[in-house]
């Protein structure tokens, strides 16, 4: 009811006067095609504005030029062209720039030694983007003189209320992204058409979008492989961080033709919003031990550079049958920032799993003996 009172209210402004339900009810034609996220949605008004929401929250997108309309209910205001963006949201920043507005950032919450993005260091090395604080405490002054038009955040800022509630009382609109909440990881990698609409280069998004899923054709067609695999890393107080059984790094394991080891069934997952799971080194070990491969995430604790430092950290690993094997892989830093890369990561997977992996690919490498 509330998309057709504002459907409604948005051919009255732009002067149209038959009022019928084929102009007040938006049909798929009006909706941005969406193939695997699930998180948000747009539709395109008839008067230009594009009404986009996600999840609870909504927003309207009013093309450069134009007026804003006297009746947008409860949904955000964002006023095209976007220059001067603040981006708290680091899973955000790849897809932006893979839509080609990268330009269009200039301040960030993460600092130049968390970034893993060539394109995200080079800009701050020469000035484009800088960093002006932790999400929860950014440098408002510092925003006001960038004249910045939009702050988009991740889910984190609801942690942190009083930030959000500044931003717009200083005219600054906060858009709340969740491409992290996708499941599916390529409905991840298609929050780029998002970014498409936000930044005004649908055309660029789409083609990027598309192209990438085009390699994942004969994958995701082809037959299953038998091989079983292990994600983790330990963390400073001995406990097995793993991923839960339906995160998206489980499901590319899965599109890649293989199968992750743990089962929610085996592990009783909690059902917090965390992709994560802690789990005890003898529970890990009694599911893991005999695992075709293991994937080390490097993410946190840094990257392993050989098998014999893996063992020396960890020697329950030493009877591993993928350690006996040496199939022990880790993954370089980049892998959860370049969110475009999804259909690579399966790529890797799958050669993994097929044996036909090289030593060094570009998210994952083989670890061996010193």
């Amino acid at each position: 009811m509330k998309r057709l009172i504002f459907a409604f209210a948005a051919v009255f402004l732009c002067g149209c006067t038959r009022l019928d339900a084929e102009k007040t009810d938006k049909t798929a034609e009006n909706r941005l095609e969406l193939r695997y996220a699930k998180e948000f949605s747009a539709e395109y008004l008839d008067n230009g504005c594009i009404f986009v929401t996600i999840g609870a929250d909504s927003y309207t997108v009013v093309p450069e030029n134009a007026e804003v309309p006297s009746d947008t209910g409860d949904s955000t205001v964002i006023k095209q062209p976007l220059e001067n963006v603040y981006n708290a949201a680091s899973s955000a920043m790849d897809l932006i720039d893979g839509a080609g507005a990268l330009g269009k950032v200039m301040m960030t919450s993460t600092k130049y030694d968390d970034w893993a993005l060539p394109s995200v260091k080079n800009a701050m090395d020469s000035g484009e983007i800088y960093y002006v604080g932790k999400y929860s405490a950014p440098d408002y002054e510092a925003l006001m003189e960038a004249d910045c038009s939009l702050a988009i955040e991740s889910t984190m800022i609801y942690h942190s209320p009083e930030v959000k509630e500044k931003l717009e009382e200083l005219g600054i609109p906060v858009l709340v992204e969740r491409s992290s909440y996708e499941s599916d990881p390529l409905g991840r990698m298609e929050w780029i058409k998002l970014y498409g609409i936000l930044f005004g280069c649908e055309d660029r998004a789409n083609e990027l979008f598309d192209s990438r899923i085009s390699k994942l054709e004969n994958i995701l067609s082809a037959d299953k492989t038998d091989k079983k695999a292990a994600f983790f890393y330990i963390n400073t107080s001995g406990g097995v961080v793993i991923r839960k059984p339906g995160d998206y790094v489980p499901e590319m394991m899965r599109m890649a033709g293989g199968d992750y080891i743990f089962a929610s069934g085996d592990l009783g997952v909690d059902e917090n919003s965390l992709s994560t799971m802690t789990i005890q080194p003898e529970v890990f070990c009694e599911k893991a031990w005999d695992a075709d491969i293991l994937i080390y995430n490097s993410t946190i604790l840094g990257e392993i550079a050989s098998l014999t430092e893996l063992i020396e950290k960890y020697p329950m690993l030493k009877e591993f049958t993928a350690v006996k094997n040496g199939e022990v892989w880790c993954t370089e830093k980049n892998m959860f920032q370049q969110t475009t890369g999804a259909a690579e990561m399966i790529e890797e997977f799958h050669r993994i799993f097929a044996g036909e992996a090289e030593d060094k690919m570009d998210y994952i490498y083989r670890l061996e003996e010193q």
